[in-house]
Parts: C-alpha cells; sequence; structure tokens
C-alpha cells in the first residue's frame, strides 16, 4: 500500500481532489479535519493543552480556537508546542486508518505535510497548486473572509515555489486545466510505482 500525501496552500483546492479521489473509490484521510475532532475530544491533547494555556482554552466542551488562535498568534515557541501536542495524534489516526484499508494507494490531505517534515512518512507527495487570486477567491466564498486577511496567511505559508523540490507530483487546480485528467494521469504514475 502507497501512502501518498496531498497538500498545498489554503484555498489551492487539495479537498477537492481529495473528493474526487474518494468519488473513484480510494480511501483519503483529512488530517486538517481529523485534528480539528482530536482537538476536542482527545483526552489528553485537552489535558496537555490546559496545562499549557489553562482551563479556557476549553468552551462549552469544545477547543477554544479564537482563543487559542490569540495565544499562538507570533508566538512560535507556543505554535509549535500546539504543534507537538496535536500532530502525534493525528499521525496516530493516519496510521490506524491505514491499517483498516485494503487498497493500492491511501491519501492524506494536509496543509502543511512539508513544513513539518511529515513528507517524509510518505511515499509520494502530490502538491495542489492555484493562482494566488483564485486561492482568495475560493477562501472568501468559502470562509465570508477578507482578501486582506487571506493574503496575510497566504505569505505565513510556504509558497509552492519552496515546496515543489519536496513534491513528486503536481496538481494545477486553476479553474482552467480539466482535474480529472491530471488525477487520473496521477493514479497511472502512481500504479507503475507499485
Amino acid at each position: 500500500m502507497l501512502k501518498v500525501g496531498i497538500t498545498g496552500g489554503i484555498g489551492s483546492g487539495k479537498s477537492m481532489v481529495g473528493k474526487i479521489l474518494e468519488s473513484m473509490g480510494y480511501p483519503v484521510f483529512y488530517s486538517d479535519d481529523q485534528a480539528k475532532k482530536l482537538s476536542d475530544t482527545h483526552p489528553d491533547i485537552r489535558r496537555e493543552l490546559t496545562d499549557v494555556f489553562g482551563e479556557e482554552v476549553y468552551l462549552d466542551g469544545a477547543l477554544n480556537r479564537p482563543y487559542l488562535a490569540t495565544k499562538i498568534f507570533g508566538d512560535e515557541v507556543l505554535r509549535q508546542r500546539v504543534n507537538e501536542i496535536i500532530h502525534p495524534r493525528v499521525r496516530q489516526a493516519f496510521d490506524d486508518f491505514c491499517s483498516n484499508q485494503n487498497s493500492p494507494f491511501v491519501f492524506n490531505e494536509a496543509a502543511i505535510l512539508i513544513e513539518t517534515g511529515a513528507s517524509k512518512n510518505f511515499d509520494a507527495i502530490v502538491l495542489v497548486t492555484a493562482p494566488e487570486n483564485v486561492r482568495v477567491q475560493r477562501v472568501q466564498q468559502r470562509d465570508q473572509t477578507d482578501a486582506e486577511s487571506i493574503r496575510q496567511r497566504i505569505q505565513k505559508q510556504w509558497s509552492d515555489e519552496q515546496k515543489r523540490p519536496h513534491s513528486d507530483y503536481e496538481i494545477i487546480n486553476d479553474g482552467e486545466k480539466p482535474l480529472l485528467s491530471q488525477i487520473e494521469k496521477l493514479l497511472e504514475s502512481l500504479l507503475s510505482n507499485i
């Protein structure tokens, strides 16, 4: 079984690629969704985050994300600590997910696979890219957020140019190049590597 990471910046459309692969019958694990779920439900994550940030980091039984965001904004040490608490549990959830699959490939969609070094745990990395104006427009429609704050988030992430050398495949999701044919070509290439 090949483990294939799907990554890309905010608004690149990596989840859309994941949904297409799922519709084709391939198992896709969504790391960011799983991280949110585990942050709300995993007792060890809850205990460790509470130890670092106090009881107010949880509100009505769920992670108080706005509170946490204000605490880690601009503080690289605290942000790294949060990643150290959450990411190993997400990796374990992915390993558990893989052990329940019977497929030649398992895909893992995650925003920061390369930046965290997690990409080394995969057999291949697929980078999903789109022009910045397309990405901003997508996130505006999805999150009802202003363009400037989206651009600030994009600036905080690694650029596509930084990610390309760490990627094995690129899917251009610009709304013009057909996605399905690119995904079919990716699958053909992956099949030839089994």
